[in-house]
């Protein structure tokens, strides 16, 4: 599973007296504004933030009031003055709490601002081919068995309304009947058409009534019509997959495709793509999508914001979780305060030794209760702690209504009253709620299986980050960036020990560390045993790893140490205006958009960044790496509250 971290952090030294004097009040109220909003630089304060996902999910689409309120309650920020919203970090996670502790360069850190605008962070899916993905190219494939640019335009706004209604069953009547009032052939061909490819599930007929000509739409199979798009309608010649380039600003992959197919009015699963891209950055991603043509996605890029879709092509197959070599980035860090001469260390030793392959904080959650302690009591087969970590109160930075709903819990262990406190029903709370509910409060295990499976999971593999992250920070410690008798490399698919004779033949970037579960052996040192002792203080038994869930059990798997990035490019730029682009995005291309001209002596100095990484790995690690700082929004917020008092 491959997942791309997008964090927006502010990452900072504390100023002395005379910076703090001398800092532009421009940027002073700027960043005063964003303390008081509850954002660090933009930081979303989240519970749960990398989330595998599966193409099979399914999201069934909802009223759009129902969304559109949820959505608005989950984006709305905390208010609070810069001071209060710092004191609730206090409960937060810093790094050193889930094992973050070292560094492999020698270079002085310096301080710079991490996504001041999401736009400072743009991350190019690289394919499996090595192919890095790119919005160049708005054509649509010309076929002859596509349908007139009419077919999109033919239908008033009443009509859609009444055929969506049909198409999602969602009154009682069994067919539309639509008036052809210029009655031709020509015009009737148009309106079949425009009915069964903007409401796959529907057919069409001709009725003469009263003297005039109506189209009638009615389900053609059932309910099962609406999941599987029409395939006697598609050319045997054009493969079945439209694939295409998808261009996103400020939504994350599951969200873009929630909207795409809520558009297009088909189920999100017949969607595809190699990794998920977070929410607070420019991302360009491959997707693949069943019998949908060209033209119809095409189309999209009129009604949609923060989105394009382009580079059109039609192929066989369907698109893999995984199947990529990686992502290249393009990172600006603002106001940066490092010289020139550790700016030129810092880089020059990312490209040559790399960073630490941490799991990022954004693993382990932002409150005050981790997702690594839930993962353990799942683990230790504790349900009633793992019904209390979730619901319980808990100090901190959260909405309004969470807090609420876990006062009432705390006070009645009521499902049902605790469940009315909270508006937005599709968080982890309301999901347990909604099980406790159905299954009662001596039926957990069930009650938890209501959660999606992916965002169960999610936790186990929390608690797995937080043992590595312990552990490669123990071995860095002990052996250094060596290659030591008893670590772990790969040959292939498999991993043995180095040997006393063999140690020569390897680097640090050959070994790697396995994440505990049962099909996985440890280091012949130290560290072998350091995980076992981890473990046994978390009454966990290194040597049982099975759980009698299945879906609990944990294989294990290995993780290379140090990553060395690869195309590591860095330039300085000076700017006045932190509002101000400082690259061109593929959509500025497009669009023939100029950059901006900068300034050679201006106010504030950024540091452009590009490099690629494989997948799973942790951008904000290796910018850690470079500035030397936490990448905690517990610690950043106290920072920046620091300098502003």
């Amino acid at each position: 599973m491959e997942t791309v971290e997008m964090n927006s952090v502010s990452l900072k030294r504390p100023r002395s007296e005379d910076d703090v004097a001398n800092a532009d009040e421009i940027k002073r109220q700027k960043l005063l504004e964003k303390s008081q909003s509850g954002n660090d630089s933009g930081q979303t304060i989240e519970n749960v933030t990398e989330q595998p996902r599966d193409t099979k999910s399914e999201t069934v689409p909802r009223e759009e009031s129902e969304e559109q309120e949820e959505e608005e309650l989950e984006d709305g920020d905390e208010d609070g003055d810069p001071e209060s919203f710092a004191d609730m970090m206090k409960h937060g996670l810093t790094e050193s709490d889930v094992g973050i502790t070292k560094f492999v360069s020698s270079h002085e850190g310096f301080s710079g601002i991490l996504k001041e605008r999401y736009s400072d962070f743009v991350v190019h899916e690289i394919g499996k081919d090595g192919r890095v993905s790119h919005l160049d190219d708005f054509s649509v494939p010309v076929d002859d068995e596509d349908p007139s640019e009419e077919t999109f335009t033919v239908l008033s706004d009443e009509d859609k309304q009444r055929l969506e209604e049909l198409q999602l069953f969602k009154n009682k009547e069994t067919s539309v009947a639509i008036e052809v009032i210029e009655d031709t052939k020509e015009k009737r061909t148009i309106i079949h058409q425009a009915v069964k490819s903007l409401f796959p599930g529907l057919e069409t007929k001709t009725e003469d009534r009263d003297g005039k000509k109506y189209i009638i739409a009615y389900h053609a199979a059932g309910k099962k019509a609406l999941a599987n798009p029409r395939k006697h309608s598609w050319p045997k010649s054009r493969g079945s997959y439209c694939h295409f380039v998808l261009y996103k600003e400020n939504k994350d992959t599951m969200d873009a495709i929630n909207v795409l197919s809520k558009f297009l009015r088909v189920k999100p699963n017949i969607f595809s793509y190699m990794g998920t891209k977070d929410k607070r950055a420019i991302t360009v991603q491959e997707i693949a999508v069943l019998r949908i043509t060209a033209q119809r996605l095409a189309h999209l890029n009129k009604c949609l914001m923060n989105f394009k879709l382009g580079n059109f092509s039609y192929k066989n197959h369907p698109l893999k979780l995984g199947e990529l070599q990686g992502n290249h980035f393009t990172v600006v860090l603002r106001n940066i305060t490092g010289t020139d001469d550790q700016i030129e260390q810092a880089m020059h030793s990312l490209r040559e030794i790399g960073f630490i392959n941490y799991y990022g904080m954004q693993r382990f959650g932002t409150t005050a209760v981790p997702t690594y302690q839930i993962g353990r009591a799942i683990l230790q087969n504790n349900w009633d702690e793992v019904m209390d970590l979730i619901l319980k109160p808990r100090p901190g930075a959260e909405k309004g209504y969470l807090v609420k709903c876990r006062e009432e819990w705390a006070k009645t262990k009521d499902p049902a009253a605790a469940l009315k406190k909270l508006p937005v029903k599709r968080c982890v709370e309301g999901q347990l709620l909604r099980g406790l509910l159905k299954y009662g409060m001596k039926n957990i295990i069930s009650a938890f299986g209501i959660i999606p499976r992916n965002n169960r999971l999610m936790y186990i593999h929390s608690y797995q980050s937080y043992v590595w992250n312990n552990m490669v920070s123990k071995r860095i410690e002990e052996y250094g960036l060596r290659a030591v008798p008893g670590d772990l490399i790969l040959k292939g698919a498999t991993a043995v020990h180095i040997e006393e004779g063999d140690v020569d033949n390897y680097t640090i970037h050959d070994v790697v560390m396995p994440l505990p579960g049962f099909d996985v052996i440890y280091p012949k040192h130290k560290i072998g045993e350091a995980y076992k002792e981890m473990l046994v203080a978390d009454n966990l038994d290194i040597n049982n790893m099975r759980h009698k869930i299945r879906d609990y059990s944990l294989s294990g798997a290995y993780r290379k140490i140090i990553i060395r990035p690869q195309n590591v490019n860095w330039e300085v730029v000076a700017y006045d205006d932190p509002k101000i682009p400082l690259f061109t995005t593929d959509l500025d291309k497009l669009e023939g958009k100029p950059l901006p001209v900068l300034p050679t002596d201006g106010k504030f100095r950024a540091l452009k960044m590009e490099f690629s990484l494989p997948p799973s790995t942790y951008a904000t690690m290796a910018i850690r790496e470079v500035l030397k700082m936490d990448t905690s929004i517990k610690n950043q917020t106290q920072l920046n509250t620091t300098w502003l008092r």
